[in-house]
């Protein structure tokens, strides 16, 4: 059986721009029209409104110009208005060549914003549609606040829609204005229309308020209807509209009878240019395109992946450019942590592999964000801390480090057994350590060795709140040698290194 296609509208750079504080340069249109057609094949995009500013203007006549180079220029479109023939002259001066005009699909609104009857309105519609066939310019008609028009004034709806038929016009937009419908409603007033109009292309336009708007696109394919309008990252005014991501991902995974061209592959990287362009951050649990969804989090499911791909589903990451992940944190099992040394090429002993899952959920308990980037420094951290012998101990110590004042360190050692308190002040929070601790050597008559060299590194990659390892070099005056601490906390890991220091065999002798 032949497949009934669908056609996908992306309007990201027009109704995705009333995305409150974004605002795409001219530019920046044009790259994203590209990507839209050439990258993601998309059927169409809506690019602007005609009469916003020259800014708009100048970003039309480029994207017009190149899409005549290649032949696209009946899949580009532009909002446009019942203005007595200003968007008509607008969009001959843009060289845009199919407006979308915008139109009132209720009574209600055509009785108390415009204060017109339905003949006067039709009238002046027929005009601007007669007035772009001159003009070369095909037309589109948006029936805005359809969806509360089905609602309360039905036989207006139809009365337009009897008119329109009559009139030369490429399709029929349905738009859920205010974002009010839920699904059976859709399917509903759609189911209603399609059979009554059967030569006529009718779009489905939705709006995200009440996070329904893949929802009520799917059951709109179902009623029959021709097209659907979407946006990159589901962006627009108030909630959003429907995400062109997640659309595209059900129709293929959940309706054999349709198709669409849109190329899933390129969805990711599309998504994220638009987030950069725009500012307006993507979820982290946002589906398909945000960052966390295709990470596995408990060792449970990376255990069942591991025995016959338990917890994998149809949303394949690769189909959208993506690679599976698993999270490093307190709900990680030794299934999370085998996942990622793989792909590092790491592998590690059953003894290890514990102590390094250990101390990974302990980092967690903190609240530590824990990355594959990561896992060779804990390793290296937790193999490096088993050559140690802790005859030394630091107990506790308070840093302190106030605006106008010298940081200083309380700091709290035991040493065979006997507990010697010191404070100090220095330079910085671990210069006040070093001079407390050397208070504290002093005492015992114990010579420390001499710090000259004092190196942090992040793992690359990592964010503000990653690990951090610093690697202290340190002299007793015969060899040179180094120690590593790892913490969030630059300080503290260079306490941590400080400690494996004081317990290095032979550095510590008396005066």
């Amino acid at each position: 059986m032949e497949k009934r296609k669908i056609e996908i509208m992306d309007t990201t750079l027009r109704d995705g721009e009333q995305t409150s504080g974004v605002s795409f340069s001219a530019a920046e249109k044009l790259t994203i029209a590209q990507l839209l057609l050439e990258e993601l094949n998309v059927d169409r995009i809506e690019i602007a409104s005609a009469r916003v500013s020259e800014g708009e203007f100048q970003g039309v006549k480029g994207i017009m110009s190149w899409a005549e180079s290649k032949g696209y220029t009946n899949r580009i479109e532009v909002l446009t208005f019942v203005d007595g023939g200003l968007s008509i002259d607008w969009m001959k001066k843009s060289g845009a060549k199919v407006q979308n005009l915008l139109t009132k699909g209720s009574l209600n609104h055509l009785t108390y914003q415009l204060k017109k009857t339905p003949e006067q309105h039709f009238a002046e519609i027929a005009q601007t549609i007669a007035l772009a066939k001159e003009n070369n310019i095909e037309t589109n008609v948006y029936l805005e606040d359809w969806s509360n028009g089905m609602r309360n004034s039905p036989d207006y709806v139809f009365q337009y829609l009897d008119f329109l038929t009559q009139q030369p016009v490429q399709r029929i937009l349905l738009p859920d204005t205010l974002g009010v419908l839920i699904p059976s409603e859709v399917f509903e007033f759609i189911s209603k229309i399609i059979p009554k109009y059967r030569n006529i292309h009718f779009d489905f336009h939705a709006h995200n308020d009440y996070d329904v708007s893949v929802a009520n696109s799917i059951e709109a394919v179902k009623a029959g209807i021709h097209g659907l309008h979407v946006t990159v990252n589901g962006m627009g005014e108030r909630a959003g509209n429907a995400p062109l991501e997640s659309t595209v991902a059900v129709i293929n995974d959940f309706m054999p009878e349709v198709k669409i061209k849109v190329k899933e592959s390129s969805l990711y990287s599309v998504s994220k240019l638009v987030e950069t362009f725009t500012g307006y951050r993507i979820p982290a649990n946002k589906p398909i395109v945000g960052d966390n969804v295709f990470t596995q989090t408990a060792g449970i499911h990376a255990d069942g992946d591991n025995k016959k791909n338990l917890y994998f589903n149809d949303l394949l990451p690769e189909r959208f450019g993506r690679k599976r992940k698993y999270a490093l944190g307190k709900t990680s099992g030794k299934a999370n942590i085998e996942k990622n040394l793989q792909e590092l090429g790491l592998q590690l002993n059953q003894e290890d592999l514990k102590l390094v899952t250990e101390r990974i959920i302990e980092l967690g308990d903190k609240k530590e964000t824990v990355t594959k980037e990561d896992l060779p420094y804990i390793i290296s951290d937790v193999l490096d801390s088993q050559t140690y012998q802790d005859k030394i101990v630091i107990e506790s110590y308070v840093l302190v480090h106030s605006k106008g004042m010298r940081p200083a360190t309380t700091l709290c050692l035991k040493i065979d057994g006997e507990i010697i308190e010191e404070n100090a002040q220095g330079d910085g929070q671990f210069d006040a350590f070093m001079n407390a601790l050397t208070k504290i050597y002093k005492s015992k008559k114990m010579t420390l060795p001499k710090l000259i060299d004092y190196a942090v590194r992040i793992p690359p990659g990592s964010s503000s709140d990653a690990l951090c390892e610093t690697i202290i070099t340190w002299t007793n005056g015969q060899k040179e040698f180094k120690t590593r601490g790892l913490d969030s906390d630059q300080t503290v890991a260079a306490i941590k290194a400080t400690q494996k220091m004081l317990n290095n065999d032979g550095i510590n002798f008396k005066n």
